[in-house]
């Protein structure tokens, strides 16, 4: 796999500040907004985010003019990080390369389901997002698929939702998470 630009990765470029000072707030804004969004969902306080970013409410506002924008921005960050752990993962053996990547979509699902509360599945940012991540894990999937490792009963579509009704239930810890994972994807696994 070679990397390759993806929609997202472009909008990601474009929202992110040039100067470096500008830059390390914006990225501070964004990992305290996403951990105030996995722990109290969509309604999480924007207070609370610029506090956690080590900012005044005034940077969030210049770098967010509205609460859309940050779940704009958290949710194309995530899934641009989605598709460079793609290319991170690619000179691996094709099951060892596709689980590590769905590791990574797993994580990520526990944002996504505040973010998305907020955001329009017809949004320009969704729809560049959904192409970015298919294009980024559908073909770790075909992969694996070639190689015999991998059921080809399925698509990229059946498995992500799969990994996301897995990750959509509460567990006691991410081991549980990773272990009730683990078994699903055996389900998915050929055996030779």
């Amino acid at each position: 796999m070679t990397a390759q630009p993806f929609p997202v990765s472009e909008i990601v470029a474009s929202r992110r500040p040039h100067r470096k000072d500008a830059a390390r707030n914006y990225d501070a804004l964004l990992a305290a907004a996403r951990e105030a969004f996995a722990e109290h969902g969509a309604e999480a306080s924007l207070e609370d985010i610029a506090r956690r970013a080590g900012v005044g409410i005034g940077t969030l506002y210049r770098n967010f003019p509205t609460r859309r924008q940050l779940f704009e921005s958290v949710y194309a960050d995530d899934v641009n990080a989605l598709c460079r752990a793609a290319e991170e993962v690619a000179d691996r053996g094709p099951w060892e390369a596709l689980t590590a990547w769905l590791d990574r979509f797993a994580g990520y699902m526990v944002t996504k389901r505040a973010v998305r509360e907020a955001l329009n599945d017809e949004s320009e940012i969704f729809a560049a997002c959904r192409e970015s991540m298919y294009a980024a894990g559908g073909p770790l999937l075909e992969r694996a698929q070639k190689a015999g490792e991998a059921r080809t009963d399925m698509d990229f579509t059946d498995l992500l939702r799969m990994v996301a009704g897995i990750t959509g239930t509460t567990f006691d810890d991410d081991a549980q998470r990773d272990r009730v994972l683990s078994v699903a994807l055996d389900g998915v696994r050929t055996r030779h």
